[in-house]
């Protein structure tokens, strides 16, 4: 698997973490509050880093490839600077809420 394919799969699971409606829901739905974007992504990630550890685990056993293994490590890492990013962008936001005059 070349670098790109792993960059390309990487960015693939971030665009899936953070899309509007999680994966999760039909279009006709109506739309998802923050706290249903959070949790899918939240449980994406755990989702994420689970296969991750199986996947080392396989690598360990000797029952996986090294590239599996660097590619799952890659999409994880993207999915976790993804989500720190939301949340940095979060407390940014409230921090200006905050110091807005009433």
């Amino acid at each position: 698997m070349s670098t790109s394919s792993i960059a390309a799969n990487a960015y693939a699971s971030a665009a899936r973490l953070f899309s509007p409606n999680g994966g999760q829901r039909p279009a006709g739905q109506g739309g998802s509050g923050f706290g249903d974007m959070l949790s899918n992504a939240l449980q994406s990630l755990d989702r994420t880093t689970r296969a991750t550890d199986q996947r080392t685990t396989a690598m360990a056993a000797g029952r996986a490839d090294l590239i599996d293994v660097v590619t799952a490590v890659a999409e994880t890492e993207v999915a976790i600077e993804s989500l720190v990013a939301v949340r940095d962008r979060v407390v940014q936001s409230y921090e200006e809420i905050m110091r807005m005059q009433i």
